[in-house]
């Protein structure tokens, strides 16, 4: 086995770093996902403890880099998105240097792993036997799991690009969600790269024993086939019909966020959006979907706006579920307004029936962070802040005999989030985003990819309806629909796409459903377990 020098190291981490990042939209080589934990644990492969999270951490920070390169799309003072790029990615390096240090960190090797020579630490690696090695590579999957359990919900959370989001076409592999979540997708990809690394040293170190490295990858695939097998199954069994389709218009107006932001367009936008639901009718929709932040200003509360979409769906009898901002006097005060992202329903009688204000908010898009104890911060940014709302809210449409409850922006790749929101009687999941912050960028593709998992996780279908790019619906087995405009390969563009959408499923029809992240919290459960452990023991190091 060849040594390597600490700048091969570095190099190694930079190429599973990229590879990860190509496994991702708009790249999307899903198998990249399979291979690139390996080369990323190879890297840091008998290194110290601090030299193994460095590695990981630079592999973390190539990836986050080049995966969240739509961030430097957004139209505002150049320096302000450069910053952010890299703060962002900065942060999330620290989840892989974690994983990196932890994974060497638990390594069963009787005479310790630790040691300068890459070579050395080869020879160690077999020193365990057989089944701790299987028992390595089965942890360094559960901590992936558990980190990304983490990333979902620290610090409110960015669960962006979680690994198993790589795998969104591969329909057979994603049916497991139903069972685990999204982090089972991750942990079949994360267990099979460690197990391509424990393969590639027997090659390496024991050239004389043929096929002996086989047996450091079969259970991998073995269970990786089954799960193959179970989804391929589970696609090709005949669905249960549908008790009734509703007929759905989406209204994509692609409006550029620097028109959102200047005021002077709010009634060419509106005159857009109207332009747009007027064609939409021809189709007798039963249903009408805006975009988020789709209505200029406060809709419940600006007359001419108010009484413009009242008189809309009054002429076209239909309902209408509509994005835009909300304002309410804070509880216990008389002179401060709590501001919302919200989302309204609007009967055909003109009447705003409900409405659902956003509970996950994005940290320096929609909020300041610390700005209650630090409040210059807004003097200085210029930037006010949204209020997150209480809890999920059921639109409920009887003329339809529809119930549907709406997430905003990035709440759909929040799996736990969106468990909260699914009712047993539940028709479908309604997203609706405004994504004309990134151009046309790699963003939408991959905003969508993490959704898709929502409508397997749930058993239901989802509906998108986005200002810009990926307006569709997802049908329960994670298939998209309707996502390009008619005879076109455009995403990004402004139009009308006319759905029709099987309603609901039966009440508790997946374990995801019924249950949540199980699988998650077990890993999350075996890491606490195995890292006391762990450190109980102290760090073996090699003579």
């Amino acid at each position: 086995m060849a040594r390597l020098s600490k700048h091969s190291r570095f190099a190694l981490a930079l190429i599973g770093g990229l590879t990860m990042a190509a496994s991702f939209p708009k790249i999307g080589v899903a198998g990249l996902a399979w291979i690139s934990p390996g080369i990323i644990l190879a890297s840091a492969m008998g290194a110290s403890g601090r030299a193994a999270f460095r590695f990981g951490y630079i592999a973390g920070f190539a990836q986050a880099l080049m995966s969240l390169s739509w961030l430097l799309y957004i139209p505002v003072f150049k320096l302000a998105p450069i910053i952010g790029w890299i703060i962002l990615s900065a942060f999330l390096a620290l989840y892989t240097g974690t994983w990196v240090w932890l994974c060497w960190r638990i390594y069963p090797a009787p005479s310790g792993m630790v040691t300068e020579e890459w070579s050395g630490a080869g020879e160690r690696l077999l020193e365990a036997n057989w089944t701790q090695r299987l028992g390595w590579t089965l942890g360094c999957a559960a901590i992936w799991v558990a980190l990304e359990m983490v990333q979902s919900r620290f610090l409110s959370g960015f669960p962006w690009n979680l690994l198993g989001s790589s795998q969104f076409r591969m329909l057979p592999i994603i049916q497991f969600a139903s069972v685990t979540g999204i982090y089972g997708a991750s942990f079949l990809a994360v267990w099979f790269g460690a197990s391509c690394l424990m393969a590639t040293v027997v090659v390496l170190r024991r050239s004389n024993t043929p096929r002996r490295w086989l047996w450091e990858i079969v259970p991998c695939l073995l269970v990786s086939g089954g799960v193959i097998a179970w989804g391929y199954q589970a696609l090709v069994r005949p669905a249960v019909p549908a008790t009734r389709m509703v007929k759905i218009a989406l209204i994509q107006p692609s409006i550029p966020q620097r028109f959102i932001w200047n005021s002077q367009e709010d009634a060419n936008r509106f005159r857009e959006l109207i332009q747009l639901s007027t064609a939409a009718m021809a189709e007798k929709p039963d249903l009408l979907i805006w975009p988020e932040a789709a209505v200029p200003g406060f809709v419940r509360w600006e007359t001419n706006s108010h009484d413009a979409v009242t008189r809309f769906v009054r002429t076209n009898q239909v309902w209408l579920i509509l994005g835009s901002d909300d304002a309410m006097r804070a509880a216990g005060f008389t002179d401060r307004v709590n501001v919302y992202n919200a989302s309204f329903l609007v009967s055909p009688r003109g009447e705003f029936v409900n409405h659902y204000a956003k509970r996950k908010l994005v940290m320096f898009g929609e909020y300041i962070p610390f700005v209650r104890w630090f409040p210059f911060i807004e003097r200085w940014t210029g930037m006010g802040s949204f209020t997150p709302g209480d809890g999920p809210t059921i639109f409920e449409i009887p003329e339809l005999g529809l119930k549907t409850s709406v997430v905003i922006c990035f709440e759909d790749i929040f799996p736990h989030v969106v468990h909260e929101h699914v009712e047993p009687d539940l028709g479908f999941l309604l997203n609706l985003t405004n994504n004309g912050w990134f151009g046309e960028s790699s963003a939408q593709w991959q905003h969508a990819a993490g959704a898709v998992f929502r409508a397997v996780e749930n058993g239901i279908p989802l509906v998108r309806c986005a200002n810009n790019g990926l307006s569709c619906w997802v049908d329960a087995s994670g298939r998209m629909h309707e996502v390009y405009f008619p005879g076109t390969k455009d995403v990004y563009g402004k139009g009308v796409k006319i759905v029709e959408v099987p309603l609901g499923s039966p009440a508790g029809s997946t374990f995801y459903r019924r249950h949540g992240d199980v699988f998650g919290w077990s890993c999350v459960g075996f890491v606490v377990l195995i890292g006391a452990w762990s450190f109980r023991r102290g760090p073996k190091i090699a003579k």
